[in-house]
């Protein structure tokens, strides 16, 4: 048998796989079905290690399945439209979709060479027509049964690029590509109708049993069911009361003042008369719209001059304020402020010299508030101060009721039900998206284009020219043989919706569109009802709120349609977040300088470079670690392979900190720190099964994985191993007898079970943990060919979802019939796992000192016999009796010394 040279062996066993298409979807009678997916990517061009970690775990299910007698659906896209495109076309003078699509076509490049069972024939990408026509098709419907409309919204409003940016592209309450100043301007945008389901997506959460319960938590929280108190304010001069909803009425007694939304009609109509209120309000529009970015920002107020009366005295009169931190889409608009009991309300009042009073304290505290709020948890209880429902001692949740049954008898206000949960709107003012498909007539006003006119597809160029993405604002809204159109309905002149659809639509149905990739409707409900549900999904931690929010809602709506089953509307039965691959950033500081572009006005910024770690190179003398930039050397003539040269360097830099490198350890690999490692040049160098390999044995897959050379290298030494074996009993004598054969299938059949249990509780590193024993036992035993052939042919098939091409050729090698990918799995004998003996840990004084091995059914005085006379236990004894010993039939010895 030749030499372990990976490349060989893998394209080898990749074109054979390819051949046979044994990775393309069937729905072959009798079998079980089995949906494996992963989030699929973005096409940045760069596959990195944590692509290969998810891929890969969603790998070795998908082989598993497949195996163990399933039909298996494993497909793979892209997730291609958004602003990197546009960016990027910007930057370079290009065009959003020949970047993409060559990036595409890169990753998938990189992808192959991996060896995933993925169904290649099902592969696409959300700017493909195909998708998003269908996806438009699916808007249509959504709108005919009312679950879209819309209204107007603040938004963030770049006025130089004037456009819309969506608040990851605020960056410290800038523009990010223009560095103007962002304002918050209200636009008409469009909405799908999700908080109608708040409810519902709430009480399913409950449902989704194999779902990590942080995810549900994040999600239950994002949804934010809250009871309060809805009810107004009298204003002492008469004119509209203030109406407030509030989730703790039970602080109405510590009222500092009234606080209203700068959007709030009140804030408007004031804005109109004054113009103090309205440069305040001015100044109020200006940062981000996201909860976070207000919460964060300076607290700013204007006194209105307004008064209204307390609820409960009328004779005690409140300031009406405009505030920036008040959002007009949550609640009504208007608060009332409880400075000792919120922090938020405590700065502005600080601010602003506004009394604080309590509504309660801690037990133990009679001091009035200081620099911080009060707000212990709402189960916790405290001293209640002049409550009017007669509390003394209670509970936040206990006062809260009180406090709403009181004001409901009172008949000042009314107990209500609420949900953190938004609408979702899906408006975006750029190109590189899923065209809205409506039409604007001034006739008809707006108008759904008709289905047998979709998709409609995104101009590539403008009048035979390229559409110029250097011109600030959306192409779409200058492009007129595109806008300007016929209205579907009377015929006369009309502009298309020059909106795009925010990407996370993109991604909130593909999942559906997998079962029936190029069908004439969004689904097939035939391939729906046979696929769906997704059996496990795998994706990171940081798409569990949004996401996975937006694709329950989209399985509702879409069930409403007739687009999927009612068993869908939850559409992943089974979810894993995996950790992420980290390596460490390197990093330079240099000068930068900036212009703003408001003022004109030049400075000078310190900024961070980031490095590749193929670019750096650690030192090392004396004890003394330096790193340093291999452009050092090249500067100073220089070698990194020369040691004195190296040795030189170590001492250049260590007087000139100036010239090291900064590391960041274990940080996510990430394309803008330079910390990514090219999955291409592991594979050239080890192969793809050394990769996959390492990614799944370090950690358990939950948890974040650092990626180092040695790593990589002792995975590869592994293999080399297993695969050295295999050659050895090759070369046996088919006829020699051996020893130990029950020994070793026994330890075979043990190693059956426990790795098939790793792999169907996602526990990989345990199971490879197993393979490395189990791999120890082979190589070290003494049994006849048959059995040893029988061992190693089973472990090939344990290690097949892991390192499928190595397992491959090993089973060729041993003479497997067919292919390793698609012999049945194989099953542990019940038989051979029944054990003579056990091993009993000893615990002393409840710390673990040792083990005995005893028959399985030895008396309990016998074991008490064998476990005092343990070397660890004659010492901790020191001659004494022990105090008590417990033992456990066949788990356990406890003594106590």
């Amino acid at each position: 048998m030749p030499r372990y040279i990976a490349p060989e062996i893998e394209a080898r066993w990749q074109k054979a796989w390819d051949e046979a298409g044994i990775f393309q979807a069937k729905r072959t009678g009798g079998k079980p079905k089995y949906y494996v997916l992963e989030m699929f990517p973005y096409p940045s061009g760069k596959l990195h290690m944590g692509h290969v970690r998810n891929y890969t775990m969603g790998d070795v299910i998908a082989r598993y399945k497949l195996s163990t007698g399933h039909n298996v659906l494993h497909p793979m896209g892209f997730d291609a439209f958004g602003m990197p495109a546009e960016n990027a076309a910007m930057a370079s003078g290009g065009h959003p979709k020949d970047w993409t699509y060559s990036n595409i076509d890169t990753m998938v490049e990189q992808m192959k060479p991996l060896g995933l069972s993925l169904d290649w024939s099902r592969m696409f990408a959300t700017c493909d027509p195909e998708y998003y026509g269908q996806q438009q098709a699916l808007f249509l419907d959504f709108l005919e049964k009312g679950l879209v409309y819309r209204k107007n919204a603040v938004v963030n409003w770049d006025p130089i690029d004037m456009t819309v940016l969506a608040n990851e592209q605020v960056e410290n309450g800038r523009g990010w590509r223009s560095g103007a100043l962002v304002e918050r301007r209200e636009l008409t945008q469009w909405f799908f109708k999700i908080s109608d389901f708040s409810e519902e997506l709430l009480s399913a959460l409950d449902t989704l049993e194999n779902w990590p319960a942080k995810v549900r938590l994040m999600q239950e929280n994002w949804i934010g069911k809250s009871r309060g108190l809805q009810f107004s304010f009298e204003r002492t001069g008469g004119g509209a009361p203030i109406e407030v909803y509030t989730t703790r009425p039970d602080t109405l007694m510590g009222a500092s003042f009234v606080g209203i939304s700068p959007d709030h009609p009140i804030a408007k109509a004031l804005e109109a008369e004054s113009e103090e209120v309205a440069a305040f309000v001015a100044e109020c529009r200006k940062g981000g719209t996201t909860e976070e970015a207000i919460e964060t920002a300076e607290k700013l107020g204007y006194d209105t001059g307004i008064r209204v009366k307390h609820p409960l005295k009328p004779d005690w009169e409140l300031p009406v304020w405009i505030a920036n931190f008040i959002l007009m889409d949550y609640g009504t608009g208007a608060i009332f402020a409880c400075p000792a009991h919120d922090q938020r309300d405590l700065d502005f009042c600080r601010k602003y010299d506004l009394p604080v009073t309590n509504a309660f304290f801690a037990l133990e505290e009679d001091a009035p508030v200081a620099t911080e709020a009060l707000v212990p948890p709402k189960s916790e209880k405290v001293r209640w101060v002049d409550h009017f429902a007669g509390l003394t001692e209670a509970t936040g949740e206990d006062a809260i009721n009180a406090t709403v049954d009181f004001a409901e008898k009172a008949g000042w206000g009314q107990g209500v039900t609420k949900y953190r949960l938004r609408d979702w709107g899906l408006s975006r003012q750029r190109y590189w998206g899923c065209p809205i498909p409506v039409v604007h007539c001034e006739d008809c006003g707006v108008v759904p284009e008709k289905k047998e006119n979709l998709p409609i597809a995104l101009p590539y160029d403008e009048g035979g020219k390229p559409i110029d993405f250097s011109v600030p604002g959306n192409p779409l809204d200058r492009h007129p043989t595109w806008r300007d159109c016929a209205c579907p309905s009377c015929g006369k002149p009309a502009q298309r919706e020059t909106d795009t659809m925010d990407t996370f639509v993109d991604s909130s149905w593909y999942f559906a569109r997998f079962t029936a990739p190029r069908a004439e409707t969004p689904t097939d409900m035939a391939e729906a009802e046979y696929w769906m549900n997704v059996d496990q999904y795998i994706g990171g931690i940081e798409h569990a709120i949004l996401h996975l929010l937006y694709s329950r809602f989209f399985a509702r709506a879409m069930h409403i349609c007739g687009h999927l089953p009612e068993k869908s509307k939850e559409p992943f039965d089974a979810l894993f977040t995996q950790g992420m691959v980290t390596h460490a950033i390197y990093k330079t500081r240099e000068l930068v300088e900036r212009t703003d572009s408001n003022t004109g006005e030049k400075s000078t910024v310190i900024k961070d470079k980031f490095h590749y770690p193929d670019d750096v190179v650690q030192l090392s003398y004396n004890g003394i670690d330096v790193v340093a930039l291999k452009s050092t050397f090249e500067e100073h003539g220089m070698s990194v392979d020369v040691d004195n040269e190296r040795r030189a360097i170590h001492a250049l830099v260590y007087q000139n900190p100036g010239l090291a490198v900064e590391v960041v350890p274990s940080a996510k690999m990430s394309k803008s720190k330079n910390n990514v490692v090219d999955p291409l040049h592991i594979i050239s160098s080890f192969g793809a099964d050394t990769a996959r390999w390492f990614v799944l044995s370090d950690s358990p897959p939950e948890r974040d994985v650092e990626w180092t050379a040695s790593g990589a290298e002792a995975a590869h030494k592994h293999l080399n191993r297993v695969w050295n074996l295999c050659d050895r009993i090759g070369e046996m004598d088919r006829n020699a007898e051996g020893e130990g054969d029950e020994e070793l299938l026994r330890e075979m059949h043990k190693c059956i079970r426990d790795v098939t249990l790793g792999i169907d509780s996602f526990g990989f590193n345990a199971a490879i943990a197993k393979l490395y024993a189990f791999t120890g036992t082979l190589s070290k035993s003494k049994a006849s060919y048959k059995v040893q052939r029988q061992a190693v042919m089973t472990l090939a098939q344990l290690m097949s979802p892991m390192t499928p091409h190595l397992a491959e050729d090993i089973w060729n090698h041993q003479g497997g019939e067919g292919l390793c990918a698609t012999a049945p799995w194989p099953v542990a004998d019940d038989a051979m796992l029944v054990e003579d003996t056990v091993t009993l840990p000893i615990q002393i004084n409840g710390k673990r000192r040792g083990e005995i091995e005893v028959a399985k059914d030895l008396d309990k005085a016998e074991v008490e016999k064998l476990a005092l006379a343990h070397e660890a236990v004659q010492k901790a004894l020191n001659g004494s009796a022990p105090k008590k010993v417990i033992v456990v039939p066949g788990r356990i010895v406890n003594v106590v010394a």
